[in-house]
């Protein structure tokens, strides 16, 4: 790929994966973002002394793409303990994987929350996702994720109770009408690696990423937007000043035009599908909203760096002691909560009813405690957190050579909702233009 040009629009996880990859191959790589930092959907924001993630993002150490792509160690991670608090009202009970929390093995078995039956299952499930790999995974027949885990037998209690609060945190959607690929894989993750958030927040792995990819010769714009792009418009023209090699492609930003071999449209969703007319990207949006908040730090809950599940009532469907995971969170003396809510409703609500709601929620699952201090720092309203994924999707996904010419695609729409797909993507995207210049 020597000397040959490629602009990449987006500085998300996808698109500077690909720029990374592309540089090291010797193309010479634009990269041009509409905003002030990198990331994409995954930022962090510093404020008073508190480090506040853009909703609730982790992530998974199993996933192959995360090991591939990411220097782990460089990212300082701080660990979830595996499993959660199954709380309501008056009661709450631990639920974890006895194999890999050894502390934790007594208070699961004990779980009235969950049956004997259910717990067998659990193990079961996991030696079935354990042997298969994810394109077998994503490539086997679809149905919702209800209807897989009623047809392995699991209970309602146990599926309503746990899994509906649990995976509606991953999925953002609490009625498990999601396919059950993205059950089967995260829950392979779950069960073979760790959760965990860099210690500086999870803005840290975009930086890293933004690092990899200028070290590799890639330049990053940031503060401009792409109007359009015209893919062989040079030879339309007949003005070789406006095209790359082959036709190439013109890049229409806000700052003016880049000549270019072959651009990689690594933008949202929306995005995507405004300058390539793609139909096939998915643009049903999953929506949810996550309010942090202050708390003395003697006043937290403990949780043994696990989350809080609401069997109880769906809003807020978690609550996070965030700062006992990852200290560095928040300031000396004082603790960091997220709760966070799902579905369109929840980004209409007041912030101070969000807040009350989550006190009052607090109060009681823990009547012994006083939440009276909670105190709200920041609240995202996240729009399209991801894309909806119900069962059959995938094989609708449109892949990374979908826009033809010299136009290439790279986000977790060409694959699934989830870091892993978004990092996937970029690789995919890179290997693709190499293959076809």
């Amino acid at each position: 790929m020597d000397g040959d040009s490629v602009v990449v629009v987006g500085a998300g996880l996808a698109g500077l994966v690909a720029a990374r990859r592309l540089a090291t191959a010797g193309a010479d790589v634009t990269v041009v973002e509409r905003r002030s930092t990198v990331g994409g959907r995954v930022r962090t924001e510093n404020r008073d002394g508190f480090t506040l993630d853009r909703g609730f993002q982790v992530l998974f150490t199993a996933y192959p793409a995360v090991r591939r792509e990411l220097d782990l160690d460089a990212l300082d991670l701080r660990f979830f303990r595996p499993g959660a608090v199954i709380a309501r009202p008056g009661s709450r009970s631990v639920l974890s994987d006895p194999l890999r929390d050894v502390r934790a093995a007594g208070a699961s078995l004990r779980n009235s929350e969950v049956t004997l039956s259910d717990k067998f299952r659990t193990l079961l499930l996991r030696q079935h996702v354990g042997t298969r790999t994810e394109s077998e995974i994503f490539r086997a027949s679809d149905r919702s994720i209800r209807s897989y885990l009623r047809e392995w037998g699991f209970s309602e209690d146990y599926v309503d109770n746990f899994v509906a609060p649990f995976y509606g945190g991953i999925t953002l959607d609490r009625s498990l009408s999601t396919s059950k690929r993205v059950f089967e894989y995260t829950f392979k993750a779950l069960s073979e690696g760790r959760i965990a958030v860099p210690a500086a927040g999870m803005g840290a792995v975009p930086e890293q990423l933004a690092d990899r990819a200028r070290d590799a010769g890639a330049s990053i714009r940031l503060d401009e937007r792409v109007t359009s792009i015209d893919d062989g418009v040079g030879e339309d023209r007949g003005d070789d000043s406006v095209r790359g090699r082959d036709g190439g492609v013109a890049v229409e930003t806000e700052a003016g035009t880049i000549a270019a071999d072959a651009v990689v449209v690594a933008t949202d969703p929306k995005e995507a599908h405004r300058l390539t007319g793609i139909d096939s990207i998915p643009r049903e949006a999953r929506s949810c909203v996550t309010q942090y908040y202050r708390l003395p730090e003697e006043s937290v809950p403990r949780t043994g760096r696990k989350l809080l599940l609401n069997a109880g009532d769906p809003s807020p469907n978690t609550v996070v002691p965030i700062s006992e995971v990852a200290p560095e969170y928040a300031p000396d003396g004082s603790a960091l909560l997220n709760a966070t809510f799902l579905g369109e409703t929840a980004l209409d609500r007041d912030a101070d009813a969000l807040a009350e709601e989550t006190r009052l929620t607090l109060e009681a699952w823990y009547p012994e405690r006083d939440f009276s201090a909670l105190e709200p720092v920041r609240t995202h309203r996240i729009e399209f957190a991801q894309f909806a994924q119900p069962p059959g999707l995938h094989e609708t996904l449109p892949g990374v050579r979908a826009a033809g010419g010299a136009t290439y695609l790279a986000g977790d729409y060409t694959a699934w909702s989830s870091i892993q797909g978004a990092l996937r993507s970029g690789r995919e995207a890179a290997r693709a233009v190499e293959r076809d210049r």
